[in-house]
């Protein structure tokens, strides 16, 4: 809120609250909405490695969010899910389920760590309804004839978060009046309508929630009336963080949120990655072109979270070879040694390092280049090896879990050479290394046994 860098201090001892606005979940994720979750991926992680218990808290969003999100009221349109189970032929809740455990599948390809507990919109009617009845008894909420609305001028902080000023946004703001408000950014938060596929019954009559008023009610219901850290996208800061600040805090009367971290926007050409644009890639559209997601991650862990990531493919393709280098320096060092269980001093100040470069602001860029520098260190190879494996507990790369995956004819080749070898053959071994040369990979000798690497990519 300050806008400015400080110091975190969490609200009680050493336990942090964190609740991430979670997906829409009417169709597949696109690496846009991906990158956002592991920026909050990578913040997690760093507040793990500094010893901070983390209870992550992310909704799934399966009712409510209207397709013209883009309006500033957000408060017009079809409901996304109503129309994506029109299109699919199915049910809300059957499209739901489907495109949950797509967003999943996802997520742990790219290994983002799970939630700690993930709630549905749907399951939580009865904790927004008591919300906005909350909102009635002080004021903040008016009634008009197909909904109830948030009184946003009530509110005397509204639009700190994102600088917004209600009188300026007037001139040029996308808005679609509705017949009654008492000011245009006046937002829904229960809208009558008997015919809605998705449908409660309610003080007010049926219909269904607003979407602001969902995150509000999962958020407190699960961490309690304050939280450490709410994150999400640039784009929720206005409206709908901001309509999240006004109806928690006008309820509760306590500050809602202590730090927000929004996540710039993935970028395609300059613009904008959305599937209203039609300019998205899945990381299933990356697989099918050979990439794999841990390379997703990689390049996104090159780019700090406070820029837009623009992705190009040629960027993708550096950053898959510097992980295919990363990992196999690893599994080089682990079939010579064992991680060093104590450090040096040397050793100790590269990791001091480290931690100051990450919890620099979640200074992952920074982060990913001192691991670089420790590679290419003279320590020695265990300690590498142990500092390169806990930086991972950052990364989330699974660096000590790759192994080498030796192809058979690759492998033949060198066991008939080593025969030769030890034969006293040495034109005829030498001749083996030369093939195996021109097919990318090199043997080293060493006393345990000829030793099989695949010549290592430049990128690095």
């Amino acid at each position: 809120m300050s806008r400015r860098r400080e110091e975190f201090q969490p609200l009680k001892n050493d336990y942090v609250r964190i609740y991430d606005c979670g997906p829409t979940v009417y169709d597949y994720a696109h690496i846009g909405n991906l990158w956002r979750y592991l920026a909050s991926d990578f913040l997690r992680r760093i507040l793990e490695y500094n010893g901070y218990r983390v209870k992550q808290v992310m909704n799934i969003t399966d009712v409510g969010h209207l397709t013209e999100d883009d309006l500033l009221a957000a408060d017009t349109g079809e409901d996304k899910m109503e129309v994506a189970a029109r299109r699919e032929k199915k049910t809300p809740l059957q499209v739901a389920a489907y495109y949950t455990k797509a967003y999943f599948r996802d997520r742990r390809a790219l290994n983002i760590l799970d939630p700690h507990v993930v709630p549905k919109a749907t399951e939580h009617i009865g904790e927004m309804i008591k919300i906005i009845q909350g909102l009635e008894k002080r004021g903040y909420a008016y009634h008009l004839p197909d909904r109830i609305c948030y009184d946003v001028k009530k509110f005397k902080n509204y639009g700190r978060l994102s600088g917004t000023n209600l009188g300026q946004l007037r001139v040029g703001a996308r808005l679609e009046p509705i017949k009654g408000k008492k000011n245009p950014y006046d937002f829904s938060l229960w809208i009558l309508d008997p015919h809605h596929l998705m449908k409660w019954n309610s003080p007010w009559g049926v219909g269904y929630p607003g979407w602001h008023i969902e995150c509000s009610a999962m958020s407190m219901k699960y961490l309690g009336p304050q939280l450490d850290i709410h994150s999400g996208g640039e784009d929720n800061i206005f409206p709908h963080h901001e309509n999240e600040i006004a109806q928690s805090e006008a309820y509760t009367g306590k500050r809602f949120v202590h730090y927000w971290f929004h996540v710039r926007h993935n970028l395609v050409d300059g613009q904008k990655m959305s599937k209203s644009k039609g300019n998205f890639y899945r990381l299933a559209d990356l697989e099918k072109r050979g990439y794999e997601p841990l390379a997703y991650r990689y390049l996104a862990l090159t780019n700090h979270y406070r820029k837009p990531l623009n992705f190009t493919f040629s960027a993708l393709a550096a950053a898959q070879k510097a992980l295919q280098k990363m990992r196999l320096l690893v599994w080089q060092w682990r079939q010579e040694t064992e991680p060093a269980q104590k450090l040096s001093r040397t050793a100790h100040r590269w990791q001091q390092k480290f931690l100051a470069a990450i919890n620099n602001d979640v200074g992952t860029p920074q982060g990913l280049s001192i691991a670089w520098q420790v590679i290419s260190s003279n320590l020695p190879v265990a300690e590498k090896l142990a500092l390169v494996l806990d930086f991972d507990r950052v990364f989330g790369l699974k660096l000590g879990e790759w192994r080498l995956q030796v192809p058979p004819e690759i492998k033949k080749l060198a066991q008939e050479r080593e025969k030769w070898r030890r034969e006293g053959e040495y034109q005829k071994a030498d001749q083996l290394r030369i093939e195996l040369a021109k097919k990318g990979w090199e043997v080293q000798d060493r006393p345990r046994g000829p030793l099989l690497l695949p010549r290592l990519p430049t990128a690095g």
